[in-house]
């Protein structure tokens, strides 16, 4: 993983997903790893937030993906966790969701193997001496730019 940034409490997880929604401009699919309780959903309502959302925000455990369309964006948020057979995806029409603009959450995306979407950036949550620590890697050109734009956005913090 590439770049860091240690999170002291959910207030915190929550202002890294704001960053990371107005670093994404022009959509992108991020893979969120870490363990049960790692902070994945608290970061997605975050990011959700930034965008305008105001209702609640949850995990789509058993509905494996909850849409939101806060100020006309796009932002599909899946977890994968209960997925039984990664085929399930497809069945879902997972492809249709990579919508032009659109931003795909992704909780587990190893569950759903080889029908998982590839990410344009990892973000990894874990436990740490003081909070967590959030790591992040871009996979593509477009998450480079993801990083990029909050990469600086954090120095500008």
């Amino acid at each position: 993983m590439n770049a860091g940034l240690t999170l002291s409490d959910e207030a915190a997880t929550e202002a890294l997903g704001a960053a990371i929604a107005h670093a994404i401009a022009d959509g992108g699919v991020l893979h969120l790893r870490g363990g049960l309780g790692a902070g994945k959903t608290t970061l997605c309502r975050g990011l959700l937030r930034a965008l305008g959302h105001r209702g609640a925000v949850k995990s789509p455990t058993y509905t494996l993906v909850e849409p939101y369309a806060p100020g006309g964006r796009e932002v599909f948020h899946f977890d994968l966790y209960r997925l039984r057979d990664p085929a399930e995806l497809e069945d879902i029409g997972i492809r249709d969701y990579l919508q032009p603009g659109a931003i795909l959450l992704i909780e587990w995306p190893e569950q759903g193997g080889p029908c998982t979407p590839a990410a344009d950036l990892v973000l990894e949550l874990c436990e740490a001496a003081l909070g967590r620590h959030a790591r992040w890697e871009a996979v593509t050109p477009r998450g480079g730019a993801i990083v990029a734009r909050l990469d600086a956005a954090l120095r500008r913090a």
